[in-house]
């Protein structure tokens, strides 16, 4: 376990792998921590990338500086988090991957800060969101797999998430990843990042904030306002995305890929039969390809 400081946080994180090997950051989700990653990291290492792995704010042994800083999960402040980190670590570029909230993050400073991104593995494709199109209702299929953001947006999901986060995660895992028998160990060995002291308050501004329920860091506003202009990403992209996820009401068309217009660098999208929501940890040699992939090409620019 390492640990680096940035204006905001002090950031735990693993590293593997050589410290001159092409530098790629892995991004955990929510309710996910680092152990996601085990096997992704262990093949790149092997493969001569230097992996890092940190855990995002509210999250295992990361900590906030300063009590007075809002526990803010906004979108503005995942990407700020990561490009902090990058500076603090030393890192002028490096490849990016992730998915959910760790996609956010690597999606954020793959389209505001290109030049500090040689290659993005996203999950899910384009991770970001503007709070305006965010008030539309979508389809009721859609808005049915979002009853845990709805939960979060009231007292009594607070409540629950504070008092039975374990049982609350743990059942998420398995509707987003129906497919994945994971057991008792796989999981508890992530959920003790969940027993951070700012994970509640993290995760209930996230889900509140993106709706309009809660209001964000002023600081980070001029952030969220280039993110609403869903600014493109220009950077070499490879989009992951699982068949059978459940936050997706259907599973992917190969035929259609609604966010391709997003993507206006080299990308390509791949769609992995029998993969659920947690795609590194349940599909680790095909996420582990993608990274390489990238830094493969980065070496070689």
């Amino acid at each position: 376990m390492l640990f680096v400081a940035t204006p905001s946080l002090s950031i735990a994180y693993h590293e593997f792998g050589p410290r001159d090997g092409v530098p790629a950051i892995l991004l955990h989700g929510f309710p996910y921590d680092p152990r996601a990653y085990d096997d992704v990291a262990a093949i790149l290492a092997a493969r001569g990338a230097r992996v890092v792995v940190p855990y995002l704010r509210g999250y295992g042994p990361t900590r906030f500086r300063a009590d007075a800083t809002m526990r803010s999960g906004q979108q503005a402040a995942l990407g700020c988090d990561l490009r902090d980190f990058m500076d603090a670590l030393a890192i002028p570029r490096a490849v990016l991957a992730g998915y959910d909230w760790g996609g956010r993050a690597a999606c954020i400073v793959a389209a505001l800060w290109p030049e500090r991104v040689a290659g993005l593995v996203t999950g899910g494709g384009y991770n970001l969101f503007d709070h305006v199109a965010m008030a539309a209702p979508q389809p009721a299929a859609l808005e049915h797999r979002l009853w845990y953001q709805y939960y979060f947006h009231t007292e009594r999901g607070e409540v629950g998430l504070r008092e039975r986060r374990r049982e609350l995660c743990r059942y998420i895992w398995s509707v987003w990843s129906p497919s994945w028998a994971f057991g008792n160990a796989a999981f508890d060995a992530s959920a003790a990042s969940f027993d951070n002291p700012d994970f509640v308050d993290v995760v209930i501004h996230s889900y509140r904030h993106r709706f309009g329920y809660a209001p964000g860091d002023p600081a980070l506003e001029p952030i969220e306002a280039l993110l609403a202009g869903q600014p493109a990403i220009t950077v070499p992209t490879i989009s992951l995305e699982g068949d059978s996820d459940g936050l997706d009401v259907t599973a992917p068309d190969a035929a259609a890929d609604p966010d391709a217009t997003h993507f206006t660098g080299p990308y390509r999208r791949a769609i992995l039969p029998g993969i659920g929501h947690n795609l590194p940890q349940e599909a680790p040699a095909a996420f582990a390809d993608a990274v390489f992939d990238l830094s493969s090409r980065a070496a070689s620019a």
